[in-house]
């Protein structure tokens, strides 16, 4: 069992757990066309109050490059899905694009995507960056990736609204290669039963009266896939507070 460590600056707490999840693909393999856009920033990242439920951390994940997506949210079981998304007008874009995380729904002109700044900015060839931003809405061409992070398969945080020992809300942050988690149950030991947990919103998972003391919880990957967590959560769950495995 890992020890417990401090959050960074950002003060929130997490529970982190490194599963072993399958892997589907690398990519798909064909482009969808669409359109992107992008919101307003002061500082180019991404918002606090995405409808992912992933608070300060959905604002500078994969370096800033974020996304809200409309029909690609699926009811937040799309959050945390990463994307290639390259612009279609060779005069101002690059030719690879940018790869974004979605953190938030939103809805524009006929847009499937509503790009950080940051993002935004780097589906620009060098020295055109302005123009692009001038054009405001764009042709695109999409296609779901991997998404990989640097020691995580699968991450999770006990949710700032939590209250112990009445109420555990659970925010799925890390979902390695191209998994979607589609549900989440606890395990009761007094009847011997898996119990799901309520999808609240975006990424969070909730349940009012959790079991008491430590806590096993299985996701369901990719709607069939069952993967188990190796360490249980504590007894003594809390906010403010975080473990590493």
């Amino acid at each position: 069992m890992g020890l417990p460590i401090l959050e960074n600056q950002v003060g929130i707490l997490c529970v982190i757990m490194v599963l072993l999840l399958p892997v589907l693909c690398a990519s798909q393999d064909t482009f969808t066309s669409s359109r992107a856009t992008y919101y307003g920033s002061p500082d180019c990242y991404g918002t606090q109050s995405g409808a992912c439920g992933f608070g300060e951390f959905g604002r500078t994940v994969n370096d800033g490059s974020v996304t809200g997506v409309s029909r690609l949210y699926r009811n937040g079981t799309g959050c945390g899905a990463c994307y290639q998304v390259r612009c279609k007008t060779p005069q101002y874009c690059s030719k690879d694009g940018v790869n974004v995380v979605v953190t938030d729904y939103g809805e524009g002109d006929k847009t499937d995507f509503i790009l950080s700044p940051r993002a935004y900015a780097r589906l620009a060839r060098p020295n055109v960056v302005l123009d692009l931003f001038a054009r405001g809405v764009i042709d695109i061409e999409y296609r779901r990736v991997s998404c990989h992070y640097s020691r995580y398969n699968l991450m999770f945080k006990v949710h700032e609204n939590s209250r112990y020992p009445n109420y555990l809300a659970i925010t799925v942050i890390y979902a390695a290669e191209m998994n979607d988690i589609t549900a989440v149950e606890l395990w009761q030991e007094d009847c011997k039963q898996w119990k799901g947990m309520r999808k609240a919103f975006g990424a969070v998972w909730d349940m009012a009266n959790p079991p008491s003391g430590s806590i096993k919880l299985r996701f369901q990957v990719s709607g069939s896939t069952w993967v188990q967590s190796k360490y249980d959560l504590p007894a003594l769950w809390s906010v403010g507070v975080a473990f590493w495995f």
